[in-house]
């Protein structure tokens, strides 16, 4: 089940918090509870990437961009992801996710999450492509960033995303169904 509750604490613990410009990092606290442990008694790795979507949702709305996605009547989805596991996460423990955009191009929003145990280990690491959306399909970012910050363009994406960007380019869509 979703952590819809999780979800609206950590909007309502960050509503009065500062804002922070676009490509400024947020900072989200998180603990591991028995509902999103595995057989192994660690942090399930799907749940990692539910997780994650509590860190985002409050850092959209530190930037700012939920007052322009109301009243365009723009929605944002994720449309692509690749994740690293490195550290387990046992029940208990408590961590954080990092959040930051590191740049958009004329389809997709790019973003950075990493998950931080409190003795310093990165936990996890994810990129995504986000996809602001309307009735009629993709929104270019760029419309959503002129209207947060006038005149600014995307800075250029790492080098090791833009090589993931090519990649997912080259993967056929639909993917190939094989008979069973």
């Amino acid at each position: 089940m979703y952590p819809f509750i999780r979800m609206i604490k950590g909007m309502l613990v960050n509503r009065n918090a500062p804002k922070i410009d676009l490509l400024d990092t947020h900072i989200s606290h998180h603990m591991c509870w028995p509902w999103d442990i595995d057989l192994w008694m660690e942090l399930n790795n799907g749940r990692t990437l539910t997780l994650y979507d509590l860190g985002r949702l409050p850092a959209g709305g530190r930037v700012g961009m939920y007052g322009p996605m109301k009243a365009n009547n723009w929605g944002m989805t994720v449309a692509g992801s690749v994740i690293r596991y490195r550290r387990r996460v046992r029940m208990f423990e408590k961590f954080d996710i990092r959040t930051r955009l590191l740049g958009w191009d004329k389809r997709f929003i790019y973003m950075d999450q990493s998950s931080w145990k409190t003795d310093g280990d990165c936990a996890s690491h994810v990129v995504l492509r986000m996809a602001l959306t309307d009735k009629t399909g993709i929104v270019d970012p760029q419309k959503m960033m002129d209207l947060l910050k006038p005149g600014t363009s995307s800075p250029d994406l790492p080098e090791w995303v833009q090589k993931w960007k090519e990649a997912e380019d080259l993967r056929p869509w639909p993917p190939i169904k094989t008979d069973p």
